[in-house]
């Protein structure tokens, strides 16, 4: 069996295995995670939810934040880029 077919026969319990062994550092027996399973559980789960799950449920999605300049009403932000003389305060 190669990684493609491996990673097609995931199902959603072995993928909710999987995640929950990387959140917890350990097989659901208490056995730890090596380094390098915990790498490859990673990677599997990512992998399923690249195939499975929309981009919102991915691992680390940051949802987009509207633009802003600055929080002020004035929309017009086309001055935001000319030079503008620096003010000291003493």
């Amino acid at each position: 069996m190669d990684l493609h077919q491996l990673l097609s026969s995931l199902t959603p319990e072995i993928y909710q295995n999987l995640k929950r062994a990387v959140e917890l550092g350990k097989w659901a027996d208490g056995n730890r995670l090596s380094a390098e399973q915990r790498q490859l559980c990673m990677q599997a789960v990512i992998a399923y939810e690249h195939k499975n799950l929309p981009p919102e449920q991915h691992t680390g999605y940051i949802p987009p934040e509207p633009h802003t300049f600055c929080g002020d009403d004035d929309h017009d932000h086309d001055h935001a880029h000319t030079d503008k003389p620096i003010k000291w305060v003493e």
